[in-house]
């Protein structure tokens, strides 16, 4: 989320573009540790709250070992696709990446389908699993067509949407959540997926929001 279209670019400051990204991927990997430390950490430890949600995945666990894989490999490797030096210089290894990043989107996608297929949360499940696999596949087409300014936007997309696991996994951590009614949690998946594209896309054009065109 810390790209931004061409135009916008050039005419920030390159010192307040860096701060701007660093801070931005430090509060990022600091919300990723803390959903680590509170939810992974104790539902490995059978924490009470986590408890039947813990029996839930170990029942679907050759399919949610797998969708963890690929989600935690999208997670991991999306952040290096937005390194311009590392793109700059190893062009290759990027669009090497590139690929293992779809391939990690789509798999994790399509198995979270599977894995909720006749459970309460399937319809906002597919909502953001289609919405992830939309945006990726945008972003890889504009790609390869050699349309990197919008390659990149979709790219920031995608990667919001990615990042949709981490934001909702922040809510587990009050006991409230896990007694909301199952309509109220697959509106706020679907709220939270579409919130996200529409934050990404308000930082991809934030000056033009806020400035007139002379």
């Amino acid at each position: 989320m810390a790209a931004a279209p061409v135009t916008a670019v050039s005419s920030a400051p390159p010192s307040s573009r860096w701060m701007t990204k660093y801070t931005l991927w430090l509060l990022l990997g600091l919300a990723a540790f803390f959903v680590f430390i509170t939810n992974e950490v104790l539902l490995i430890a059978d924490y009470p709250l986590y408890h039947q949600y813990r029996v839930h995945l170990i029942a679907d666990r050759h399919l949610i070992f797998p969708h963890a894989f690929f989600g935690t490999l999208a997670l991991l490797s999306g952040p290096v696709q937005f390194s311009t030096r590392l793109r700059q210089r190893y062009l290759s290894f990027h669009r090497i990446l590139g690929r293992i990043y779809v391939l990690s989107v789509v798999s994790a996608a399509v198995l979270a389908m599977i894995i909720s297929a006749g459970h309460p949360l399937f319809a906002g499940t597919v909502v953001q699993a289609s919405a992830w696999i939309i945006c990726t596949l945008a972003a890889f087409l504009t790609a390869r067509n050699r349309h990197i300014a919008q390659h990149r936007q979709w790219m920031v997309r995608s990667y919001a949407v990615t990042f949709t696991f981490i934001t909702l996994r922040i809510l587990s951590i009050w006991p409230v959540y896990w007694n909301l009614p199952d309509a109220t949690n697959v509106v706020i998946i679907i709220s939270t997926t579409f919130g996200s594209v529409l934050l990404a896309d308000m930082g991809l054009n934030w000056r033009e929001l806020g400035h007139r065109r002379s």
